[in-house]
């Protein structure tokens, strides 16, 4: 009985297999991102995943692909004349062409739709997921309703309307300072109240800025003259990073701040707290 013999092309697939599965491990097992404290982060973390495990497979390949052609093509010793030329492998181009193209056909799509899920195509970058948490603007506003840039309640799809909480955010060299229009309340931190909608209209006072908090998965540019609204909902009370992500001057690197995650109750306690008017039904109806 004849020995199998393993031609170039079989142990190219296997190792092809090999390194995808590798990719998937990799992707699937590898955490390299910070906590998820928002409904958007685990859509934004199946992209990253997928990202990651393509990212692995073709450096891993290319890589190891370097380091066996340095061993195995290696110049002799006591050799003095060149290598042989070799050129014109036409399945070789096109397998090599043809992977990268559909790698990157089906990270644009992927990207895309997950883009669209979390609301990047809804107008005036209202970021809430979207046919989960979206932003409506109410035929009518019921007696002592206030509405904010035409915006009141969030619908959350086989729920009633949730009312969002309405938190100005002004972006300047070298701070954020956060005003919550229902309370009259103007800090330095942003408060929010956990699984509750949040509403943030930003504006800039002199240079482009950007809102990024890691943990919620969310990054919006402040343009001066142009006000962006920006919605989530946090899931897991604690402290996190709000950081500038667009250069605004020297001190670029100090404008931070921290969003603090409170349930419902202590959010509702922090607000009585600091409020310095009685707050009225209306304001209780959005803020609370």
């Amino acid at each position: 009985m004849g020995t199998l013999q393993l031609t170039p092309r079989i142990i190219t697939l296997f190792i092809g297999i090999a390194l995808v599965l590798v990719g998937l491990w990799v992707g699937q097992n590898v955490n390299l991102l910070p906590v998820d404290a928002s409904v958007n982060a685990p859509l934004y973390d199946q992209l990253f995943k997928v990202l990651f495990s393509i990212g692995t497979t073709l450096f891993i390949g290319i890589v190891g692909m370097v380091v066996y052609s340095l061993m195995r093509f290696r110049r002799r010793s006591g050799t003095v004349t060149e290598g042989a030329a070799v050129e014109g492998n036409l399945p070789l181009e096109i397998l090599w062409t043809a992977i990268p193209a559909v790698v990157v056909l089906f990270v644009g799509i992927y990207s895309f739709d997950i883009y669209d899920r979390m609301g990047g195509m809804v107008p005036m970058h209202d970021h809430s997921m979207a046919g989960m948490e979206t932003m409506h603007e109410p035929e009518a506003s019921g007696p002592g309703q206030k509405t904010w840039a035409g915006i009141s309640s969030v619908s959350v799809e086989g729920q009633p309307p949730v009312a969002a909480v309405p938190i100005e955010v002004t972006a300047m060299q070298f701070a954020f300072i956060f005003r919550y229009p229902e309370a009259d309340i103007i800090s330095g931190e942003l408060h929010v109240p956990a699984g509750q909608p949040v509403s943030l209209r930003m504006t800039a006072n002199d240079v482009i800025h950007a809102f990024w908090v890691p943990e919620f998965r969310l990054k919006q540019d402040i343009i001066p003259g142009q006000p962006t609204l920006l919605s989530f909902t946090a899931t897991r009370p604690g402290s996190y990073p709000i950081v500038c992500a667009e250069l605004c001057g020297a001190y670029h690197g100090g404008m931070r701040s921290t969003v603090i995650v409170e349930p419902p109750e202590e959010f509702a306690n922090w607000v009585a707290k600091n409020s310095p008017v009685k707050a009225t039904p209306a304001s209780a109806t959005l803020i609370s």
